[in-house]
């Protein structure tokens, strides 16, 4: 007689495609409240409790599920987001199918799969009567696309309580773990000048355009690659008309940075932009909205702890350190952190985002094991 496989990829996938689904970009938090119905339906018949904080600011509501045990002491938090960066209707253009070992839909591998791989370990701990040495945490959040406004201080607050933290973002470069990432820093670039006529009297007139350009121009200078700091002005905009002085202009720029150090260097710098010109303001107003993730001895650990697990399950774990930001950033200044624990793919944020299949099983079984031997 044989015994179903609880991590049969097969059954996963019939759980993620549920979730990929609802189309939950997070602009319209109404979809993204419909799928955190769903997951909280989920955990309805588990021995877990669950708080659903009303979502604010125009973004869907936040979940917070914990196990009925360990809840006294410093557990495991488990971070994952509902929200994704495809508007609605995506799933039009990229409905869920399933070709060979990949699987397509939108927010499929950023990061639904993660998110559902994370809740079916926990379901399956639960299944066996046993439980976990710490107690589980568990947070979706409903605006990590967005830098979190309304979620961090959730995450900052529980990452402080928890002993380990674990995040659910996509694996990364065929299957690597995140054990550090760039900090992230957001600002807006305002300027004013004085308006006149371009042709009769110019003179009379100061180009906010012009100085935008000479700003644009300091900016670019503060990008060392070799000491992995970025800055790009991303969205420009300003003036009226050809045939007028731009009076107003303005940029949005994001700056990534390796480390604290880095970022208490270019923060201010950026902040205390002047005018080359006379007669010319500008305005900066923003500041780092992820602090650096850099990697201690404590996550150093916790990705050893893993990487031995993974061993254990036949797939050997590879860490790394990427530019991109996530909520693990706001935990591991203080708590073991380990990120990039959601499913292998690729083509996030793209029209072909994919998760591999063959990458369920295992990386929910890593998730299961960090369950059931962390400590």
């Amino acid at each position: 007689m044989t015994t179903q496989n609880p991590f049969d990829s097969a059954t996963i996938l019939d759980g993620i495609r549920r979730w990929v689904e609802i189309e939950t970009p997070t602009e319209a938090p109404s979809q993204v409240n419909k799928l955190a119905t769903l997951v909280a339906d989920r955990y309805s018949s588990l021995p877990a409790s669950v708080e659903r904080i009303a979502g604010r600011n125009g973004c869907g509501d936040h979940l917070v599920t914990r196990s009925s045990w360990g809840q006294d002491a410093p557990g495991i938090l488990v971070l994952s987001h509902l929200d994704t960066v495809h508007p609605l209707g995506f799933i039009q253009r990229l409905p869920f199918k399933v070709e060979g070992d990949s699987a397509f839909g939108p927010g499929i591998y950023d990061m639904k799969g993660g998110a559902y791989i994370a809740h079916h370990a926990f379901r399956q701990l639960c299944a066996t009567g046993q439980k976990s040495p710490l107690g589980i945490t568990h947070i979706f959040t409903s605006d990590e696309e967005i830098g979190s406004p309304t979620s961090r201080a959730l995450i900052e607050a529980e990452g402080q309580k928890a002993k380990y933290v674990l995040v659910t973002e996509p694996a990364r470069d065929g299957g690597k773990i995140v054990t550090g990432r760039k900090g992230v820093g957001r600002f807006e670039v305002f300027i004013k000048g004085v308006p006149a006529h371009a042709g009769s009297r110019p003179e009379d007139g100061r180009s906010a355009v012009r100085e935008l350009a000479n700003v644009i121009q300091t900016l670019e200078a503060m990008n060392d690659t070799k000491r992995g700091i970025t800055v790009n002005v991303g969205v420009v905009k300003g003036g009226t008309r050809p045939n007028v002085i731009a009076e107003e202009a303005y940029a949005e720029v994001d700056l990534r940075v390796p480390g604290i150090a880095e970022a208490d260097e270019l923060v201010p710098k950026i902040l205390s932009l002047k005018s080359r010109g006379e007669g010319v303001s500008i305005k900066v107003i923003g500041d780092l909205n992820r602090p650096p993730y850099e990697k201690g001895n404590a996550g150093a650990a916790l990705y050893e702890h893993a990487r031995t697990l993974a061993a254990e399950l036949g797939f050997e774990l590879v860490d790394m350190f990427t530019g991109g930001g996530s909520d693990g950033n706001f935990t591991a200044s203080h708590t073991a952190t380990l990120d990039g624990l959601g499913v292998d793919g690729k083509g996030a944020h793209t029209h072909y985002e994919q998760l591999y299949i063959s990458s369920l099983e295992p990386r929910a079984r890593l998730l299961y094991r960090l369950f059931q031997t962390l400590r």
